[in-house]
């Protein structure tokens, strides 16, 4: 049966948490390279009524995946990352997007719409395989002996994050990892004030980091 990308998640999927070691999967995927990659680390249990999401995960985690064929294609799937995020407010949300030598045209345009427009996580792949490494590695650091989960998704983006605040005007590396060691986020980081930001990086850093984000995208 086919799934409506618009469905929102049912509210049963998103207040049960799979038991460690476990991912809800969108049943679209079954049979795929991905799930095939997964199998040996993750078990997986497969739903019909996910909706946009492709992945549910424990502590309200869900995941959306978009291959290097969704990137190339146009921008259909702008709409379905802007849906992805819409039907799960209130959750974390993590983008998985294939960066390959055909899609890497895209990818940066792309960073800049999930991360500074939309808030959400962006993690690259170059393939399936990757993606299910990733997606276990997310799994297996889920377990009862490390519930700070969100701290190791922190690492595993650092170097995306850090690529992005180096876009901004007058952000090399060393001030972008000042300014992440203040405000590990990058939500944190577009609402903070000229006052807050000039002590770290200076006044005209500071005014064009705010600039940046209020302006960017209008």
């Amino acid at each position: 049966m086919a799934v409506s990308d618009s469905k929102p998640v049912p509210a049963k999927l998103l207040n049960a948490a799979p038991p460690y070691g476990h991912a809800i999967v969108n049943e679209k995927w079954r049979g795929s390279t991905l799930v095939q990659s997964l199998k040996g680390s993750v078990k997986t249990i497969f739903e019909e009524e996910l909706g946009v999401v492709d992945f549910c995960l424990s502590n309200k985690t869900c995941v959306l995946y978009v291959t290097e064929s969704d990137l190339v294609a146009g921008s259909g799937h702008r709409r379905k990352i802007a849906r992805f995020r819409n039907a799960n407010s209130g959750l974390q949300g993590i983008v998985i997007v294939e960066k390959t030598h055909l899609s890497e045209q895209y990818f940066s345009g792309l960073q800049k719409f999930v991360v500074f427009e939309l808030g959400l996580t962006l993690l690259p792949v170059s393939s399936p395989a990757e993606a299910a490494q990733l997606i276990g590695q997310l799994v297996l650091g889920e377990n009862k002996e490390n519930p700070f989960r969100r701290k190791s998704v922190s690492r595993l983006l650092e170097p995306v994050v850090l690529n992005l605040v180096q876009q901004i005007p007058g952000v090399g590396k060393v001030k972008a990892m000042l300014l992440l060691q203040t405000f590990p986020s990058i939500y944190e980081l577009s609402g903070a004030s000229v006052d807050e930001l000039e002590p770290i990086v200076g006044q005209s850093t500071a005014q064009n980091i705010t600039a940046f984000f209020h302006n960017q995208f209008t």
